[in-house]
C-alpha cells in the first residue's frame, strides 16, 4: 500500500467527479484550494440524465468558469405546463428569458455535454487533479485530525490524507455510510420509464415542459435540443414498452411514420424517490448532491440542488482552509442548504401528486383544486419564484428585508469600459454594494473582509441594482462570496445592523507560507 507523502499537501479530496464534484473543485480552485478528485469511471457517462437548470444555477456555472461554453449548448425554455388527461392546460408557469440572475429562468441541456465542458475546465486548472478508474474503499476521520481516504486502482491500494472530504458519490456511494447518515424518507416512490430520442419529425411542443396530470398515465415531455426530446411515462406493473406502445404514448406530440425518423438514444427504468440524509456533515466530511438528497424530477431541481450545495460550501471551506476562518463557518452549510433542499423536494412531490392524483378516489378533486388555485392571480408567478427562496436567518444571514436573498445580476460597465455580468465586477470575495457614500467607519470592516466596495452609480447600472436597494429599503448591503445578502445598512443608518460582532471570525488570515500539510504530516506514515 502506498501513502501520499506529507509534501503532497492535499487540502480537499472529492469523492465522485460528476457535475457536482467537478463544479466544487472548480469553485475551490478559483480560491486557490487544491483538490484531488477520485472517480470510478475514466470518462464522462455518455447517456442523458439531468436536462434542466434554472438561472440561479446558470450563475453558479458562471462562477465555475463555463458560462459562455454552456450558453452555446443550452436551450432556453418557456416554463412548465400542467395538462389534464386530454392534454388541456390546467396551469402554466411561465419562465422569463432573463431572470434575476442574468440568465434564462429555465434552460434545457444534455448532461454529458455539460460534464464534458466541466471536465475541460478542470483540465485547465493546475489546482485540480482527477484520478479516474479508481474505487474508493474507505473514508475515515479520527478526532480533529485529517481525513484518511483509501482507494484502489490497477496499481493496487492507496491512501491519501486530506483536510476535508466532499462526498459527491451519489445515492449509492459510501461517504454517507461513512459518516453514519441514514436516509429520511419523504414518502414518494414511483417507477417510471425515461425515453430520450432524436427525430426530424414535426413534434408538437410549446418550447417548455409538459406535465400530464393523468392518474392512469402520468407523463412528462420536453424539448432538449434542436432535434432532441425526452418523454417520461409511468408504466403499469408488468407493462412492457414495445414499439407499438411507444408509438401510442407519444402520439399526442408526434406521429412516427418511419422507424428511421425516431431514434431512441436511451430508454431506462427509474424509481423516483424523495429522501434527505439526516445529517450532511461529520467533522470535515461533507455530503453534497445525491449523496445528501434525492428528489423526483418533476420541477427539474435534482442536479440544481447539488450545484447549490457546491456553491454554498466551497467559499466557506476555502475561507477556513486558506484564510483561517473559524470552524463555525462550516456548520452553516447544512443549516442553510438542508431547509431549501427539503422545500424543493416537497414541491416536486406535490407536483408528482398533482400528476398522478395519488391513485385514489380523491384524484379528480385534487386536480380540480390545483386548477382552481392556479387561476388565482399571482399564484403561478409565486410558485415559479419559490425555487429560489431566501436562506434562513442565521450566523451568515442577518434578519431584514433583503437578508438571505441573492443580489440581482444585470449587465454593467467594468473599469475597462466593457459591458459584462455584474459578478465579474464583484470579484470572488465579500463585496459591499452601496447607493450612498460609505461611512468611513465601515472601511475597517471592508478591509478586514477583503470586501470590494461597489457604488451602483459607478458601474453603469441600468436601474436594476438601485431599484433593488430602494425596494429593500437599504442604502448598502454586504454580499457574501456566493452573492447572498449577509447584512444591510438600512436607509438613513450609518452601519450594518449586526456584522461587527462576528466579523473577526471571518477576518483572520493564514500566512501563505503555512501549508495545510503541517497537520497532515502527523498522520502520513507508510
Amino acid at each position: 500500500m502506498t501513502v501520499e507523502s506529507p509534501s503532497a499537501d492535499v487540502p480537499v479530496v472529492i469523492v465522485g467527479a460528476g457535475p457536482v464534484g467537478v463544479t466544487a473543485a472548480l469553485l475551490l480552485a478559483r480560491r486557490g484550494v487544491r483538490t484531488v478528485l477520485l472517480e470510478r469511471h475514466h470518462d464522462v457517462y455518455p447517456l442523458p440524465r439531468a436536462v434542466a437548470t434554472d438561472d440561479e444555477v446558470r450563475r453558479i456555472l458562471q462562477a465555475a468558469g463555463v458560462s459562455d461554453e454552456f450558453t452555446a449548448v443550452a436551450r432556453p425554455a418557456r416554463g412548465l405546463r400542467l395538462l389534464d388527461a386530454r392534454h388541456r392546460v390546467i396551469a402554466e408557469f411561465q419562465r422569463s428569458a432573463r431572470g434575476h440572475h442574468g440568465f434564462p429562468q429555465t434552460s434545457m441541456f444534455d448532461q454529458p455535454e455539460l460534464e464534458r465542458l466541466l471536465r475541460q475546465a478542470l483540465a485547465r486548472r493546475p489546482e485540480c487533479e482527477l484520478r479516474g478508474g479508481v474505487e474508493v474503499t474507505g473514508v475515515e476521520q479520527s478526532g480533529d485530525g485529517p481525513v484518511l481516504v483509501t482507494y484502489r486502482d490497477d496499481q493496487g491500494e492507496h491512501e491519501v490524507l486530506a483536510e476535508a472530504v466532499l462526498g459527491c458519490d451519489g445515492a449509492n456511494g459510501l461517504t454517507r455510510d461513512a459518516i453514519g447518515a441514514a436516509w429520511q424518507d419523504l414518502r414518494f416512490e414511483e417507477h417510471w420509464t425515461v425515453i430520450d430520442v432524436t427525430t426530424k419529425a414535426a413534434v408538437r411542443c410549446w418550447e417548455g415542459v409538459d406535465q400530464v396530470c393523468d392518474p392512469h398515465r402520468p407523463a412528462t415531455f420536453m424539448r432538449i435540443g434542436e432535434d432532441r426530446y425526452r418523454w417520461e411515462f409511468r408504466l403499469a406493473k408488468g407493462e412492457v414498452l414495445d414499439d407499438a406502445l411507444l408509438r401510442e404514448l407519444v402520439l399526442p406530440w408526434v406521429v412516427i411514420s418511419h422507424v428511421d425518423d425516431f431514434h431512441v438514444i436511451r430508454q431506462a427504468q427509474y424509481t423516483f424517490r424523495a429522501r434527505i440524509a439526516e445529517r450532511w456533515r461529520r467533522g470535515r466530511v461533507f455530503l453534497l448532491g445525491d449523496a445528501a438528497h434525492l428528489t423526483p424530477p418533476f420541477v427539474g431541481q435534482g442536479l440544481c440542488s447539488g450545484l447549490r450545495d457546491a456553491y454554498n460550501l466551497s467559499w466557506k471551506l476555502a475561507r477556513v482552509l486558506q484564510q483561517g476562518g473559524d470552524e463555525w463557518l462550516l456548520d452553516t452549510y447544512e443549516r442553510e442548504r438542508k431547509p431549501h433542499a427539503r422545500h424543493v423536494i416537497r414541491l416536486a412531490v406535490a407536483t408528482g401528486w398533482a400528476m398522478t392524483g395519488g391513485q385514489d378516489r380523491t384524484a379528480a378533486l385534487r386536480r380540480a383544486a390545483v386548477a382552481t388555485v392556479c387561476r388565482i392571480p399571482g399564484v403561478t408567478a409565486r410558485v415559479s419564484r419559490d425555487l429560489g427562496r431566501p436562506l434562513p436567518v442565521g450566523p451568515l444571514v442577518r434578519r431584514g428585508r433583503l437578508g438571505g436573498t441573492y443580489c440581482p445580476q444585470p449587465r454593467v460597465t467594468a473599469a475597462d469600459g466593457q459591458r459584462g455580468p455584474f459578478d465579474d465586477v464583484l470579484g470572488d470575495s465579500f463585496a459591499v454594494l452601496t447607493a450612498v457614500s460609505l461611512p468611513p467607519g465601515l472601511r475597517t470592516l471592508t478591509d478586514a473582509l477583503g470586501a470590494r466596495v461597489v457604488d451602483v452609480h459607478d458601474v453603469g447600472d441600468d436601474g436594476t441594482l438601485a431599484g433593488w436597494l430602494r425596494e429593500g429599503r437599504a442604502d448598502a448591503v454586504l454580499l457574501r462570496p456566493d452573492r447572498v445578502v449577509l447584512d444591510v445598512v438600512p436607509a438613513g443608518a450609518a452601519t450594518f445592523t449586526a456584522t461587527a460582532a462576528w466579523a473577526p471570525l471571518l477576518c483572520t488570515t493564514r500566512s501563505a507560507e503555512q501549508p495545510v500539510s503541517t497537520r497532515l504530516a502527523r498522520r502520513a506514515t507508510p
